[in-house]
């Protein structure tokens, strides 16, 4: 493992832009309303009382809805074409005004990201007249065409390699948590650099989350050896994957879309490494079954940076029942320049935000990350719109705030009761994952 500023080396997904083809810019969006610009946009809210769907609302769905909202992918509807939109248009209108929809926590302002999907304010009006007029058509032959999404059943492409357990996993009804790890053996006899990776959960409905590990020294063998249930893999609890991982892929989350990372950048996979899928499953209340498949996409030469992930963790999390404004942070000095690249902030249920900012040698700070609404539900890689160099000798301040009331709606105890660090749901956890290179 390279340098950890104080974090274990692994990690949650990848960064650079998704293939995407026919999908409008925030400026054309913007130019579908006459006479507005994307500046002017804040003053023109009202401007088209009777928006259509051809001219003003396809262009909103295409470029900020239906990666998620189409056949196959995590939302439960999908909103390509006309008759899907206009049957839940109305819903659309009262997400989007909510600022539920589109999913995009990071405050606007503190840090600056790649592909934000934020709704402008004339945007949020054009839905809420479209949905109050009868979401009508307009002219079909002013709609534009849908996105293209290359690859299929693949977001980036038809991946180089493959990989997952031999049979699908059964998962029973009841219970707590279960963190199953399936070991999958490369055997390979040079290194492999992985610049991108898409995660396909086999079972939405009990798939929680994903994370890729690396296992150089193939500890996950004996592991996996001492399985007596017959399934493939082995099961963890609160201390990881149950031995020191050698870094990590990355992973899925809901809400988060894979990237390839910047040029000339890729994780390192060490001759001979295990690959270790970890699967977070949430019980549904009935007998389950599960294929997770995570596709790599490999780099065709090896890279002038191999990217690295930090995790900053605070295990010191102990929350009082019916405390409505527990406060924790974390500082460490970062020994090397570093180049950063991308962030994902995770909390549980009690979160409520999460900032993360650079201190640096002369005083003055870079914004990291600031989410002021956490949702649990959408735990979002944030991919920084310029690499950020950090010289060395700066420091990585986080803070994050909770609140265990039963003013929380999210509290998954009621009454509220005493809330400490661990990996099941309703444990509580710190942790930012930072995707970085060493200078």
């Amino acid at each position: 493992m390279r340098i950890i500023f104080g974090f274990l080396a692994a990690g949650l997904a990848a960064a650079s832009a998704v293939t995407l083809s026919s999908v409008p810019k925030r400026e054309d969006v913007a130019k579908a309303v006459p006479g507005v610009t994307a500046s002017a946009a804040k003053a023109v809210a009202t401007l088209v009382d009777k928006p259509t769907y051809a001219e003003h609302i396809a262009p909103i769905f295409n470029r900020s809805c239906v990666s998620c909202h189409r056949p196959g992918e995590v939302a439960p509807f999908s909103l390509l074409g006309y008759e899907n939109a206009k049957k839940w248009a109305n819903m659309a209108h009262s997400v989007t005004e909510s600022k539920r929809m589109p999913p995009w926590k990071a405050v606007d302002g503190f840090g600056e990201f790649k592909d934000a999907n934020r709704l402008s304010p004339v945007e949020i009006q054009l839905i809420k007249n479209w949905a109050a007029t009868g979401a009508p058509r307009g002219d079909k032959r002013r709609e534009p065409a849908a996105p293209v999404f290359y690859g299929g059943d693949w977001t980036l492409g038809k991946p180089d390699r493959i990989i997952s357990a031999s049979k699908p996993f059964k998962l029973g009804a009841e219970g707590a948590d279960v963190y199953r790890n399936f070991v999958v053996r490369t055997d390979s006899k040079e290194p492999m650099y992985v610049n991108g990776i898409d995660v396909k959960p086999g079972n939405a409905k009990i798939v929680h989350h994903v994370i890729v590990f690396l296992d150089p020294n193939k500890s996950s063998d004996r592991l996996q050896a001492k399985t007596v249930d017959g399934q493939d893999g082995y099961e963890s609890g609160e201390g990881g994957v149950g031995f020191l991982p050698g870094g990590s892929l990355g992973g899925w989350a809901p809400g988060v879309r894979p990237r390839y990372l910047a040029p000339r950048t890729a994780f390192k996979v060490a001759p001979g490494s295990n690959i270790v899928i970890q699967v977070h499953y949430h019980r549904s209340g009935k007998q389950e079954e599960d294929l997770t498949r995570v596709g790599l996409y490999l780099a065709k030469e090896a890279p002038k940076k191999e990217m690295d992930m930090a995790w900053v963790f605070n295990f010191r999390v102990n929350i009082p029942a019916n405390e409505p404004n527990y406060r924790l942070e974390q500082t460490y000095p970062i020994p090397v320049p570093i180049t950063v690249y991308a962030t994902m902030p995770h909390m549980h249920l009690l979160g409520k935000e999460m900032k993360a900012w650079f201190e640096l040698p002369d005083g003055s700070q870079k914004p990291l990350v600031y989410v002021d609404d956490w949702d649990f539900n959408w735990q979002l890689i944030y991919s920084i719109a310029e690499p950020m160099k950090i010289p060395a000798g700066s420091k990585l301040r986080v803070t994050a705030r909770y609140d265990n009331t039963s003013d929380n709606p999210r509290n998954p105890n009621n009454p509220p009761k005493r809330v400490t660090w661990g990996e099941q749901t309703t444990d509580e956890m710190f942790l930012l994952i930072a995707y970085y290179t060493r200078d």
